[in-house]
């Protein structure tokens, strides 16, 4: 796992979903008008709240897209964390020209959740993977 440098706006961002959700959080990543934050392992109950509610505080304050993806030690469940709760069928992991590359199937309907409005979540998913586990690429393979 590559060294992940947070800004000041990271930080603050952090914080403040700490404050309100009072989940840990290990990492957050910005693309576009969305945020993605990475909880720590058992913390997704808090990170969410009840009904949501913690989540939907959290959109209204920052005035963005919310994304909670829960932290796991394996890379699968990590690649299958990061698309839940689109059921990923199977993860491959394979070396391609150097790179790490990582397949994962989906059923056709979930195509488009998968890579979100204008590419939001693929994009947060690959920066998130690329961060942790040092993977370069995400395929989508429809099945």
């Amino acid at each position: 796992m590559a060294r992940i440098r947070l800004g000041t706006e990271e930080i603050k961002y952090m914080t403040l979903f700490e404050t309100l959700t009072g989940a840990r959080v290990k990492d957050c990543v910005q693309i576009q008008n969305s945020m993605c934050f990475l909880v720590n392992k058992g913390d997704m109950g808090l990170a969410i709240g009840k009904n949501g509610s913690n989540i939907e505080k959290v959109r209204q304050v920052i005035g963005k897209s919310v994304f909670v993806v829960e932290f796991s030690e394996s890379v699968n469940d990590f690649i299958k964390n990061l698309f839940h709760p689109v059921k990923v069928r199977q993860v491959r992991i394979h070396e391609l020209n150097n790179e790490k590359v990582v397949d994962i199937d989906v059923n056709k309907k979930d195509r488009k959740r998968v890579i979100g409005q204008e590419g939001v979540r693929i994009k947060l998913a690959k920066e998130m993977s690329k961060r942790h586990y040092d993977i370069d690429n995400i395929n989508i393979k429809v099945i």
